[in-house]
This record gives C-alpha cells, structure tokens and sequence, in this order.
C-alpha cells in the first residue's frame, strides 16, 4: 500500500498512527480537511482483518466526516479515528487513557467522539488525558437518539420525493442494523406506521425489535432481495456494491451506515434503476450535530431542532439533484465542497 498516493487522491493532511505496548493500543487516527474547523469524529473499534483494511476505513470516514460537516452547516473539519482489536478483550481504563494522549498530542486538531464499539465511559477514560473528546454523558452523551431522529427526517424527505407525501404508513421499511441507532429509528418508523423487515448480525437485537415492534427478521444476506418501499442501512459501510445494488427491490434508500457506496459508480448504479438515494453523510449526521451542540454549550432542543433540519437539506439536494441533472451523492458533494471553497478563500483576510 502506497500511503502518500491514498492521501494525495482526496487531500488529506495527516494520517497519525498510535502504538502502546502495555495496553496493546493500535491506533489510526486520519484528519481530512481542517479548512472549516477542527477536525471532529468518532472512534471505531473494530477487529480489522489488516491493518490496510483500517488504513482505507479512517480514511474513508475522516473525509465523510468534512462532507457531513460542510452540508450541516457546522464549522468543523473531518477526521476519524480507528481503534485495531477485539472490543470485548482489549479495553481497560489505561488503555482509553494511553488514546487520549494521543489526541492531546494533536493539540486540538482533532475532537473525537463515540462511535461504534465505543461508549460513553470510554470517553470519560479518554478525558483524563486530553480535553478534546466530545459526547462526554455529564455534557451531551449518547449521540444516537439525535443521530436516528435525523436518519428519520431524512428518510421522511426521500419519501416525500418519491411518493409525494411524508406519510410512512403501510409503507415496507428493510433496516438493516439494530443497534443504538437502528433500533431507535426502528422505534420512530413503527410509531409513524410502517412495516418493518429486519436483520442484524446479532441474534438478541433482532429478538428486541421482533418482540417490541413486531417486525419481520430475515437473515443478514437476504435483507438485499427484500421486497420493500424503503431499505435503510444502517449497520456497516460500503454494502451498496456491484453484488447488492442490482438486486435491492425498493424505491428509495436512507439510512445510518457511514459510506454505504462502496465506490462513486454504484451510485450511479442506483440513478440508472430509478431509486432515490439520499447521501449518507447528510442522512446521518445527527450525531456529529449532537456533539457539535456539546462544543457550543449543549443543548438538547436545540440539537434536536438542527437535527430536524436534515429533512430540508435532503429535499435541497434532491432539488440540485434535478436542476442539474446529476445523481444525489454527486448533488451532496458539490453542496459541501462549495461550502468548503467558499469558506477557504476568507484565509486571504488577515486578522
């Protein structure tokens, strides 16, 4: 793996790797763009096959990060950070505090912030040593009620384009992914009257969501041939590939999964077949307008009302989208990096 060709392809301006012995840490850390703001992102923890499979991920969900950032309108650069192992064997409280002087190290350029694998407690261990940690529970906490509140706006915005109207009953939703976010939304979904299928690598959250929403489990592969109005993944990234795209059976696409294109062509793929794709990093950034909220002075109405915005932004870029003849993810990326420009050229005034 060539590592400078990997940054050089979409600007990125550092890639830090962290390595402790005693506690058995191995750490990718990759900032993207720090034009807007620091650079603000969660920590995945995650048993990587290879490391340049975790190589490829931080930077992949640094840069969504930027692009999350620019379309919500937050002054916040994209980063994101990896965490290499087994979750249920490797943490301890020196182990998240040997990350945190790390981050400290970075003096700010980076914030991170819990994501998946990661909680709230690991956060309070990574704040002993470094005040840029967001989504602390004293201060804003757990991002996913925001995150799927925002994930339910934007669907509702996808749906509106398509079918003419927000509402969702009768409507067949497929989530794939039940955890913190998809289970939430599942919640939202079912109260607005939908039908849900459902699937989720773990047997007890799809127990949870069959036995409280009466939802209809299907195993983790055939949530692709389900015949629905609406998929949602909401588990992990890049799913919409050469293998799933042509066999999805509904009509629009939104959901929580960061990078769910495994490359700009699917979608493309997605226009080609006429389905709806609301762009992911627009769709889900709840959570990073929750702890955006944290770094201003939290509050929880007000996070919940910037959150609720998404549903605007959605209808935006379906409306770029149409005026310039161009697929939504490519109507997103243009939105954000014109924001980016925009905002870079005020470097020129001297203060």
């Amino acid at each position: 793996m060539k590592i400078f060709d990997l940054l050089e392809q979409y600007d990125y301006e550092q890639l830090v790797f962290c390595q402790d012995k005693s506690t058995g840490l191995k750490a990718i850390i990759g900032i993207h763009d720090t034009t807007l703001g620091p650079a603000l992102g969660g920590t995945r923890f995650w048993n990587y096959e290879t490391e340049d499979e975790a190589i490829i991920d931080v930077l992949r969900l640094a840069r969504g990060m930027t692009y999350k950032s620019a379309a919500s309108g937050l002054n916040l650069g994209g980063g994101k950070a990896v965490i290499i192992g087994d979750p249920e064997k490797l943490k301890s409280e020196a182990f998240f505090r040997a990350f945190g002087r790390f981050i400290e190290g970075l003096a700010g350029r980076y914030i991170t912030a819990e994501d998946m694998n990661t909680t709230t407690q690991d956060l309070a261990y990574v704040s002993e040593e470094t005040q840029f940690v967001s989504g602390l529970e004293d201060k804003s906490g757990d991002p996913s009620p925001v995150t799927a509140f925002g994930v339910f706006q934007g669907l509702v915005a996808a749906v509106n384009e398509v079918y003419g109207s927000d509402d969702l009953e009768g409507k067949i939703v497929a989530v794939q992914g039940l955890g913190s976010v998809g289970y939430k939304l599942c919640k939202y979904l079912d109260k607005a009257g939908a039908k849900l299928i459902v699937t989720d690598i773990r047997k007890e959250h799809i127990e949870r969501v069959v036995k409280k929403l009466g939802a209809t489990a299907v195993a983790p592969d055939e949530i692709y041939d389900a015949q629905c109005d609406i998929f949602s993944p909401c588990a992990m990234g890049a799913i919409l590939n050469d293998f799933t795209v042509p066999r999805l059976k509904c009509k629009v696409i939104a959901g929580a999964a960061n990078n769910q294109l495994a490359e700009e062509k699917h979608g493309d793929m997605l226009e080609e077949r006429g389905i709806a794709y609301a762009p992911d990093f627009v769709v889900n950034a709840g959570g990073i307008i929750n702890v955006y909220e944290e770094l201003k002075g939290y509050n929880k109405d007000r996070a919940l009302t910037r959150a609720g915005n998404i549903y605007n932004t959605i209808k935006t870029i379906f409306a770029i989208a149409r005026r310039d003849k161009i697929p939504t993810y490519v109507a997103a990326n243009k939105m954000a990096e014109e924001r980016i420009a925009a905002v870079g050229k005020l470097a020129k005034i001297h203060l």
